[in-house]
């Protein structure tokens, strides 16, 4: 049987317990096709399903990774939009960490025209959960503001991105001044150190008093406390994680009286439950990424034999744009064993 290394997690407890294993190729289902892996995305929730933190809960042991790019090298037997040697990316749960990837064909998704790799592999995620947010969740008009927390991380610039396209005022807040240059890069109109003052009432300056339209928040905690307070009437309060590690607490007579609406974010489940708008968003996404509007910042390339650096990057809360492993070769020794 043929085996390939991969990244495995046998213990929850973070990047330090895991480690590269030579794991057996399975065989594929008649919906499914094999990748030779070239590149991986690295998420904030395999940071947290590696400590256990994350609402899915894969059994160990597992091989985390979300998302991926490579090239088709078999297809199952009811394949018909895939075929040997096509370049794809894909979404998954798990298993990108690794020189091979199988995943259904209907996950599988051409790479854009002109992206590289690494390109490819940190873009369904992020790209998704902007678009979803942002065209669907909260119905962004053109014209309204638009105010993006984290907004040099990849959520969070390609919510910059996505928000120009759609034709928002687009309000960023970062930790330092590098980190908003880059979201100026991606189209943010105004940026916001909110280390050196407050978000809140320079969004209220910057909006005559009446607020932000659209709130797209992956902080949580203080941050989203405080955009309650700069929201604008009938405004959406999207939530989308919590980077800060505290989930907040509403006091229901806020909503009540400025009439917003809090409203959850969770793409990939948009796309199991209902398909054909998950189909919809994603066909808005593609086009513009094959139009070149829509592309990730990759600030960070790892090898697979240094996943741990790029978690622990991630976790840190440093990065900005994407961090990918870049997976054709391992350089370090792999340990001789089979998931069981």
């Amino acid at each position: 049987m043929e085996t390939y290394a991969a990244v495995v997690c046998r213990t929850h407890g973070g990047p330090e317990m895991m480690r590269v294993e030579q794991v057996e190729s399975r065989s594929l289902a008649p919906d499914e096709v094999r990748v030779a892996m070239r590149a991986a995305g690295v998420n904030f929730p395999d940071v947290l399903m590696s400590r256990d933190k994350y609402q899915i809960k894969p059994a160990l042991p597992f091989t985390p990774g979300m998302e991926g790019a490579g090239i088709v090298t078999e297809i199952g037997s009811t394949v018909r939009r895939r075929k040997i040697g096509d370049c794809v990316m894909f979404r998954a749960w798990h298993g990108c960490f690794a020189q091979e990837a199988i995943a259904p064909e209907h996950e599988t998704l051409p790479v854009p025209k002109g992206f590289s790799f690494p390109e490819a592999a940190s873009f369904i995620v992020a790209v998704s959960t902007a678009t979803n947010a942002l065209l669907q969740r909260a119905q962004l008009k053109t014209g309204e503001t638009l105010l993006v927390h984290g907004a040099a991380g990849g959520v969070g610039l390609a919510a910059v991105q996505v928000g120009k396209l759609i034709g928002a005022r687009v309000i960023a807040t970062a930790s330092s001044t590098e980190k908003l240059s880059l979201a100026a890069v991606h189209g943010a109109d105004v940026g916001i150190d909110y280390t050196k003052e407050s978000f809140k009432e320079r969004v209220l300056e910057l909006t005559h008093g009446e607020g932000a339209d659209v709130i797209f928040d992956v902080v949580g905690g203080d941050v989203f406390e405080q955009s309650m307070r700069c929201i604008a009437w009938g405004g959406r309060l999207l939530v989308i994680g919590f980077a800060s590690g505290r989930i907040p607490e509403v006091r229901m007579n806020q909503p009540l009286l400025k009439c917003f609406s809090i409203v959850g974010v969770r793409a990939l489940e948009h796309v199991k439950r209902r398909p054909e708008e998950g189909e919809a968003y994603r066909r808005w996404m593609l086009d513009w990424a094959n139009k070149g509007y829509l592309r990730p910042h990759v600030s960070a390339r790892y090898p697979l034999s240094q996943f741990r650096e790029a978690l622990r990057l991630l976790e840190s809360r440093q990065a900005t744009g994407r961090v990918v492993l870049e997976i054709p070769d391992v350089d370090a020794p792999v340990v001789k064993q089979v998931i069981t």
